[in-house]
């Protein structure tokens, strides 16, 4: 059927950190929707993770700044002046600016417009993937094409945004799905009965992270030629919390022998890097840089402990649920983390991991201490997180979902 093509608006397209949305994209797909990707900002990162090479769905990119491409926008709005969805988008974006008075706003439109005038054929759905700026641009485009829309809200895009962006973003779409119980809540409170929200664990691929079956080395940091491999995997960014957990390795007895590995880049790794040379433990960090998703499932299986120190930053942003907590789990591997946004709905304090306060760099280093001294204890959390995430984060239940929804509306539209 036509009306089964979907437009998806993305921020950027593909982005290494962004697996839990390529997977979503590629169970879409497998599910029997036709996808087409629409995207804010061409790629940055170098490589690609496997399931982006699976994905069928063409991509097209939008000018990421009006001025780059202005006879293309010019054209757009010539195209859309005489249609009267560009008089009732315009009347949006009039009453956005006085709350929102920057350029970035008049962006969103000018993207919207090149969107809605270069439709894709045949497409009769928008979804939108974050409620911050891709919402605002699948918004104007509904209106300008007069279309229906739906959103996927994570993370930092719930928690930096005004409540008047998204409650009016809620009302505007027909519904919304969420992947954390405490960005649910929050989403909930703004539709106030307006706009149907859902929560949906995007969960995890459980193909492509096969259950690990060797015994992991019983090392108790006694031993400094078999140090206890502590891992993490993350962007260098201020919401994942790396100068606390730098710290808290520096706080950490000096005969304890372990070895700290961080996969992943970000705009605060050289600041780390230099934290790390401050703290005295060059000699104990390994920075891996961006890896292709089959090498992270590698480390993950050589490590013996995963720390992510999670935080809320003092605009808002946070994480959701780190999917490479969900990822690590998997794979047997005993986590530790901080007791912020939807951390809790994956570890139990003491039965699937260990949870700590943010910004505590002596509680994370007990923690820490704890793990890496206590093989058994690792063993025993590791297996539990295992077999919560098999039984309750496979991906295909929020596929399932995600379907289901699309498909109701569908139905009541023929």
């Amino acid at each position: 059927m036509q009306h089964r093509k979907i437009v998806v608006v993305l921020k950027g397209y593909p982005r290494l950190s962004e697996t839990f949305i390529a997977q979503e994209l590629l169970g879409l797909e497998r599910a029997g929707f036709d996808l087409i990707l629409v995207a804010l900002r061409r790629p940055t990162d170098a490589k690609r993770h496997p399931v982006h090479d699976e994905i069928k769905a063409p991509v097209h990119y939008l000018p990421e700044y009006l001025h780059d491409e202005p006879l293309r926008v010019l054209r757009s709005l010539f195209a859309y002046l005489p249609r009267p969805g560009f008089w009732r988008a315009l009347g949006s974006l009039a009453a956005d600016i006085p709350r929102d008075f920057t350029r970035n706003r008049a962006r969103r439109f000018g993207q919207a417009l090149v969107l809605a005038a270069e439709w894709p054929e045949d497409a009769g759905w928008l979804h939108a993937h974050f409620v911050h700026t891709p919402a605002s641009v699948t918004r104007y485009a509904s209106q300008l094409r007069s279309l229906p829309w739906s959103c996927s809200a994570h993370a930092k895009d719930i928690w930096t945004s005004a409540d008047w962006d998204l409650a009016g973003k809620l009302s505007s779409a027909r519904w919304t799905v969420t992947c954390t119980k405490t960005g649910f809540d929050r989403l909930n409170k703004l539709a106030n009965g307006n706009s149907s929200v859902h929560l949906s664990y995007h969960g995890l691929d459980l193909h492509r992270f096969g259950s690990f079956g060797e015994a992991r080395k019983q090392h108790d940091g006694s031993e400094p030629g078999g140090p206890v491999v502590v891992l993490s995997v993350g962007r260098a960014v201020e919401k994942k919390g790396y100068d606390t957990l730098l710290e808290a390795l520096a706080l950490l007895p000096g005969d304890l022998a372990w070895r700290f590995e961080h996969i992943g880049d970000g705009e605060e790794l050289e600041r780390l890097k230099a934290l790390a040379q401050k703290l005295g433990l060059d000699d104990r960090v390994s920075w891996k840089g961006a890896l292709a998703q089959e090498q992270v499932l590698e480390h993950y299986r050589c490590a013996d402990i995963f720390a992510l120190a999670c935080r809320i930053t003092a605009n808002g942003d946070r994480d959701g649920l780190p999917n490479v907590l969900v990822e690590a789990a998997s794979q047997r591997l005993a986590c530790v983390s901080t007791d912020v946004s939807g951390v809790p709905e994956l570890i139990s304090p003491d039965e699937t991991g260990l949870l700590v306060p943010t910004d505590s760099p002596i509680a994370l280093a007990q923690a820490l201490e704890r793990l890496i001294r206590d093989p058994v204890l690792r063993a025993r959390l590791g297996d539990a997180a295992e077999r919560h995430v098999r039984g309750n984060f496979d991906h295909m239940a929020s596929i399932g979902q995600l379907k289901e929804l699309f498909e109701r509306e569908w139905r009541a539209a023929d």
